[in-house]
């Protein structure tokens, strides 16, 4: 992947709230996620974690606004985003590659006829950039937990882009990889200036890892630095009084 730096500064939320089917999801959330920052989003199932998600990525209606602004305070129309699952759905008997798996997103062309040169070296080049070139001739069923969230890390950022979504990406995923996974985040926030939103329940990763906490219960009930935002009561009315991160 070329080296790119993104022209976002920051996504604003201003009192955001969402609605479905007469019930209140998500109600006057209002935070900023910064471009070359990795921002954790914590909270129990049910705070809204998911409904945030799909509201940033345009998936939801809202109220409030949601803006994407450069370093001049313009709005960005156009925000390039990438998202890394929690887990990859797939059949593990099916014979398919790595290469061929992300060729298919790399290309119109239907992968069954061939890969082309030039795609084949785009897959590689994208493997690279996630320290995992030497996975593409793997068949995918073959992976393990932290390979395949590095291959859908690649896919993610492919094109490069403004917002890397990460929702629970390293659920499941050994020691080793998860190592590995967070290494290669952390190298590319730096070298990409990119803005990361990573959701997860391992607060040990979120305090170890994130340069910016928000605590969600439907609303934002805190926000900053992690040790910030767990020593106050309200992370301890959400998970238990005195709860360490483990």
């Amino acid at each position: 992947m070329p080296e790119h730096h993104c022209s976002l500064c920051h996504i604003g939320l201003e009192d955001v709230s969402v609605q479905r089917g007469g019930q209140t999801l998500l109600h006057d959330v209002s935070m900023h996620i910064h471009c070359g920052q990795l921002t954790a989003l914590i909270g129990q199932n049910g705070a809204g974690k998911t409904t945030l998600i799909r509201a940033l990525l345009g998936e939801l209606p809202h109220g409030g606004s949601i803006r994407h602004v450069d370093d001049h305070g313009r709005d960005i129309p156009h925000l390039r985003t990438g998202y890394v699952p929690q887990h990859l759905h797939f059949d593990k008997e099916m014979p398919v590659t790595v290469e061929d798996f992300m060729a298919a997103a790399f290309t119109r062309r239907p992968v069954w006829t061939g890969v082309s040169k030039k795609t084949r070296q785009a897959v590689r080049d994208a493997l690279a950039t996630v320290e995992a070139a030497d996975l593409a001739q793997r068949p995918l069923g073959r992976c393990s937990g932290g390979e395949l969230q590095r291959v859908l890390l690649a896919l993610a950022l492919h094109p490069a882009p403004d917002l890397l979504v990460l929702d629970e990406p390293v659920s499941g995923v050994d020691q080793n990889g998860l190592n590995m996974f967070l290494d290669t985040v952390l190298r590319l926030k730096e070298t990409h200036h990119m803005a990361i939103l990573l959701v997860s329940h391992d607060l040990n990763l979120v305090r170890s890892y994130a340069d910016h906490v928000v605590l969600l219960d439907k609303t934002v009930l805190a926000q900053g630095p992690a040790e910030r935002v767990f020593g106050t009561e309200a992370f301890d009315a959400v998970f238990g009084q005195g709860k360490e991160a483990q």
